[in-house]
């Protein structure tokens, strides 16, 4: 039995203490709990045996940063995720409380048990175990986490758009993504970008009363309702101009491997996404239509009145709340300009329409051919006994995009998540084998980095 078997326990142990923290950035009553976490993930790094540790403060969340670079010659990997989660909301539909961990048969069920303290924790314990047992590592590692993830990441990305130098290193490693089907290894070598924007849109001064002023007044609910339908049409098809100039498709090499993967449609429509049908482009195959083809989606209105019983009340203003994900060549401002365009020219007649950016990602590509992804996917194999597959996610993971613009680095995303941990929603889990095999594949492929030829370090 191997020190990462032994520990088991305490590693389980370990996550649940940092399960119960609600760290939960998109809420101010919970800077204690940001500040909080941050300490835990400092401290385990430097139980870990990380050489050098400290929190990173700045205009946003602290940022957790350690290296140990005591393999000269060797490749500088940068191990990247985030102590923060998303809210629990709504409360009523978990089973057990969001931040009191809980094991069920096989899967530890809390907020942010996979996404993404889980996967932190597994790549904390992997140095631990390499450095506890062997004192030394096979490569150089540093470790740089955020506690913004979830409302935009601002405090990182300009850190490191600073390019300090302690950001010198060869490839990232991102444990933030998911398998695509159970006991199937996967490395994700593509991210759809994002744009959150917020639409406000104004009428008159005030509320009317739609008896006195209907049929004269403007209604911004209703302009809302027309400016959002003029930028997607009923089968899923963006109606702004330009918006898809940019969209590379994807070649028939991974056309062919993703009509490989094991699929079943009906399971993922019913019993994944709980939904009656699929619904989206005419013609475009689903893995198409969700990792490779951009989008436009609604995420709330709110206007007027929505209580019990009747108010006959025309509002005075309307918020609406929209993303954009972004594919391929897209670029992040080009698509701003042209989704300000569109909702310019959709606007009607006696309000007016603001549309503002709450945050934005670019999206990434990477070859798969990568030396760095390849030792992933071998650390992978070896480990789960079968032959890595490659995908893309129809997520998000601005700090990707970040990397390769202002390091010039590859991101190696392996995930240990499965598709039914209800990521954002109630009973967010992880499933505790993958959790204990993540740790050991993180381990193997920092072996594999400091013994490959070819490998050559920065």
């Amino acid at each position: 039995m191997n020190y990462y078997q032994e520990h088991q326990a305490e590693f389980l142990e370990g996550l649940k203490t940092f399960l119960r923290i609600p760290s939960i950035s998109t809420l101010s009553e919970h800077k204690g709990d940001i500040r909080r976490a941050a300490d835990f993930a400092l401290n385990e790094l430097r139980a870990a045996g990380m050489t050098a540790a400290e929190l990173i403060e700045g205009t946003g969340n602290p940022l957790v940063y350690a290296e140990w670079l005591g393999a000269p010659g060797k490749p500088t990997i940068l191990f990247y995720g985030h102590y923060d989660v998303q809210p629990p909301d709504p409360l009523d539909e978990w089973k057990s409380p969001p931040f009191e961990p809980e094991v069920r048969g096989d899967d530890i069920f809390a907020r942010g048990a996979c996404d993404d303290k889980g996967q932190v924790y597994i790549q904390i314990k992997a140095v631990e175990g390499l450095l506890k047992a062997t004192g030394r590592l096979p490569v150089n590692v540093k470790f740089l986490l955020e506690g913004e993830e979830e409302t935009g990441g601002e405090h990182i990305e300009e850190y490191v758009k600073s390019k300090p130098p302690r950001l010198a290193v060869d490839a990232a490693v991102v444990c933030d993504t998911e398998m695509f089907a159970p006991e199937l290894p996967t490395i994700c070598v593509g991210l759809r970008g994002m744009v959150y924007y917020e639409l406000l849109v104004e009428g008159a001064s005030h509320d009317l009363h739609s008896g006195v002023y209907g049929g004269a007044a403007p209604n911004p609910m209703q302009a809302v309702a027309e400016i959002i339908c003029a930028l997607k049409d009923r089968d899923g098809h963006i109606l702004v101009p330009g918006f898809y100039d940019r969209v590379a498709p994807p070649d028939a090499k991974e056309r062919a491997a993703w009509a490989r993967l094991p699929f079943d449609a009906q399971e993922y429509t019913e019993k994944e996404m709980g939904a009656r049908e699929l619904v989206g482009e005419p013609g475009v195959p689903l893995f198409e239509r969700v990792w490779a083809r951009p989008t436009v989606e609604v995420h709330g209105i709110r206007g007027g009145f929505t209580g019990e019983g009747a108010k006959t009340v025309i509002p005075a203003r309307a918020v609406a709340k929209i993303s954009t994900r972004l594919v391929g060549d897209q670029r992040v401002d080009e698509s701003i300009e042209q989704m300000r365009a569109a909702v310019k020219m959709a606007c009607p007649k006696g309000v007016t329409a603001e549309l503002k950016v709450l945050h934005s990602g670019a999206p990434s590509l990477t070859n798969p051919d990568n030396r760095f992804i390849q030792a992933g996917a071998e650390a992978l194999q070896e480990t789960f006994g079968k032959e890595t597959v490659y995908i893309r996610s129809g997520g998000s993971i601005p700090i990707v995009g970040v990397f390769d613009k202002y390091l010039g680095i590859p991101s190696v995303m392996m995930g240990f998540g499965l598709p039914d941990d209800n990521l954002h929603a109630p009973n967010e889990k992880f499933h505790l084998p993958n959790f204990y095999r993540g740790i050991e594949t993180v381990a193997r492929y920092l072996e594999i980095l400091g013994t490959r030829e070819g490998v050559s370090a920065i």
